[in-house]
């Protein structure tokens, strides 16, 4: 065989590892924008809430419209295809070392050391963070294992009382709030902090899943309070009684100095599935906690319309779309 084509053979025998890993992730390279030369990395593991639907949505807004790279992972399966089910997995955690901001949409995770060992290496260097839903309730792992502290609702004995949720995003798995499946959740902006940046041309929030429990620590800066209402239409009214009095916190941020020493900027809702998410200004929320979070000028009304169609599945376990890989995402 000639030296040209051994040439050829062997650069793309190379290639070819990286080639097909890229079938287990997708990345948006930034546009022009404010966002140029930062990197988010967006993390999509729930079985619940669609986050495997809706973070590439969020993502293509980042990039394409405020000129963020971003990359999305996902749980996977053997063959490379998206299944929430799988909750061990996490494609391409390399991802991690480059990341300057994170975005959740996780639910009772349990990666592998490899895995795990980056994102603490990510948050160690006070990156900022953001949780959207289930992420309160992220990971749940053996009791023997070396990361027990992550797993929701972790005793003190662990060094994290709650887990990952309470120490770092506020908050743990509480409940159900709101009647699942059958209330809704209408966006109240705090009076207190009405003002705040991250509010910026958000007025009209409403989620069709139910409000979650929710009691913050005393650091946390509550934005917005769910109140529950009637049923899952936009239109329908806040209940009347004692499940709107007081309503529970849906949004909020925090600062934290982690054990590493450096500090966390961090912004929680408990909204957040992928049908919540065709709401334009909670969206914006997002988007906005993105800018705050790495100390960015947020925009006086931060652009969130749809890149391309968005026609999320309705949440429920089981009801992810099979046979998808994340390579499907992929935007020219």
């Amino acid at each position: 065989m000639p030296m040209k084509m051994l040439t050829i053979l062997a650069a793309a025998i190379l290639a070819s590892p990286a080639l097909l890993a890229e079938d287990d992730w997708v990345t948006y390279e930034g546009k022009d924008g404010p966002g140029k030369g930062k990197h988010i990395v967006l993390l999509a593991g729930d079985e619940e809430y669609r986050s495997e639907e809706a973070l590439p949505m969020l993502a293509a807004i980042l990039a394409e419209k405020h000129g963020f790279k971003c990359t999305v992972l996902f749980s996977v399966n053997e063959a490379g295809e998206i299944d929430p089910d799988n909750g061990g997995s996490l494609s391409n955690p390399t991802a991690l070392d480059s990341a300057d901001a994170i975005i959740m949409g996780l639910r009772f995770r349990h990666w592998d050391d490899p895995a795990m060992q980056k994102f603490e290496a990510a948050w160690k260097r006070g990156i900022p963070m953001i949780g959207l839903r289930t992420s309160t309730h992220a990971f749940n792992f053996p009791k023997d294992s070396n990361w027990t502290r992550y797993s929701n609702g972790a005793p003190e004995s662990a060094g994290w009382p709650g887990g990952f949720g309470r120490e770092f995003l506020g908050e743990k798995w509480i409940s159900h709030h709101g009647h699942h499946k059958v209330q809704g959740t209408r966006g109240v902006i705090e009076e207190a902090n009405a003002k705040s940046e991250l509010l910026r041309s958000v007025s009209d929030v409403f989620g069709d899943t139910d409000v979650y429990g929710a009691n913050p620590p005393a650091d946390a800066t509550i934005l917005l309070r769910g109140a529950v209402t009637e049923s899952l239409d936009p239109a329908s009214k806040p209940i009347d009684g004692e499940k709107n009095n007081p309503m529970m916190p849906v949004a909020w941020t925090r600062t934290f100095k982690n054990e590493a020493g450096t500090t966390n900027r961090i912004f929680t809702t408990t909204m957040g599935s992928a049908t919540d998410l065709r709401s334009e200004d909670l969206r914006r929320l997002v988007i906005n906690a993105v800018y705050w979070g790495l100390a960015m000028e947020v925009p006086a009304k931060a652009a969130a319309g749809l890149v391309g169609p968005f026609e999320p599945s309705p949440y429920g376990f089981k009801g992810y779309k099979k046979g998808i890989k994340p390579s499907s995402f992929a935007r020219p």
